[in-house]
């Protein structure tokens, strides 16, 4: 029988929360019942999204928590008054033992800064990143850092390679998973000074646990040749909200384009097309670098998507993420 996993959540995170997020719930329950919910926010209005379902009641444990951090808040803002936040409880839970993981689609700076204040970075790791699933031509591959980080060393550039090669065995169960720099050519000698030295110290270096591959551009990540792409924040979140801005306009402008016979006729495909670019499906992004792992839900999910982030959350608990962290990092040192 699978150990029950333990599932903190910043119930007030969001939009239309908590609603959303014990929808979330109940969907996800109905494929795994070895789960079990703190929900920290206002209890009155948990337990009004929960009503009677038994389920729901018997999995989910409320903790009242009044004060929620707004999404405008500014990161600095939210850590000074937190500690009496849904948010900051959520993440605290963990420091306490009482969960194995923390779940929210609360301000995202915030959740970055409160984060490393109570879960502190492991040992070597002095920038957590935050990463994300892209779906490809063959499966999804996985690219950080996406924003919690501008500037990064050759070290931290490695210690991603690190990170990310053991959350992709944890998600996908694959034991040599490949790994590329994203850069604006494939040859060597391209990039900055940056790219160039870690480039060198990786190609150098006799890794277990990870294949490097070289560079990577930006228009074969879809290809899925490579499974995790590492790059600086900066680059990342600009790469990130591209590919969604170019998602959302291709979806939109489909079935505008087509007229009412062709629709009828590429139905099926027209669907499967969809559901591949549904962004509810790739949900979730991960900080990783912390004594504890905490996942970040896009803050306009439905109920659907706050369910693929359960998902995930399952996945890496389950798989015991830290541990293959602090074992990667000890195999590949910078």
């Amino acid at each position: 029988m699978s150990k029950n996993i333990n599932i903190a959540i910043d119930a007030m995170g969001g939009e239309n929360s908590p609603k959303k997020i014990i929808d979330g719930i109940k969907i996800s329950l109905q494929k795994n019942k070895n789960l079990s919910f703190l929900l920290y926010g206002k209890e009155d209005k948990i337990k009004k999204a929960i009503g009677t379902n038994s389920l729901l009641n018997k999995n989910c444990q409320i903790i009242n928590v009044n004060e929620v951090i707004e999404d405008d808040e500014s990161p600095l803002t939210a850590a000074k008054r937190g500690n009496e936040t849904s948010m900051w409880k959520a993440i605290e839970s963990q420091k306490e033992n009482k969960s194995d993981i923390t779940l929210s689609a609360g301000n995202t700076g915030a959740l970055l800064v409160i984060s490393r204040l109570i879960l502190n970075s492991l040992e070597g790791i002095n920038k957590p990143a935050l990463a994300g699933l892209w779906p490809n031509n063959k499966n999804m591959s996985l690219v950080l850092d996406l924003g919690a980080n501008i500037d990064c060393s050759v070290k931290n550039l490695i210690d991603f390679a690190c990170m990310g090669s053991a959350l992709y065995k944890s998600l996908f169960n694959i034991d040599n998973p490949k790994v590329a720099l994203l850069n604006i050519g494939t040859e060597e000698i391209k990039g900055n000074e940056i790219l160039k030295k870690t480039y060198s110290s990786l190609k150098n270096k006799n890794i277990k646990n990870f294949k490097f591959c070289g560079y990577i551009e930006g228009n074969k990540i879809t290809d899925g040749d490579i499974d995790i792409i590492i790059t600086d924040g900066f680059t990342g979140n600009i790469a990130l909200k591209t590919a969604e801005g170019t998602a959302n306009f291709i979806t939109k402008n489909l079935k505008s384009s087509l007229n009412k016979i062709s629709i009828l006729l590429s139905y099926n495909s027209l669907k499967k097309f969809k559901e591949k670019l549904d962004p509810r499906k790739y949900n979730g992004a991960i900080l990783l670098g912390l004594k504890g792992p905490v996942v970040k839900s896009h803050g306009a999910t439905d109920s659907l998507g706050f369910a693929h982030s359960i998902e995930m959350c399952q996945k890496i608990a389950s798989a015991k993420l830290i541990d293959q962290i602090k074992s990667n990092l000890i195999t590949v040192d910078a």
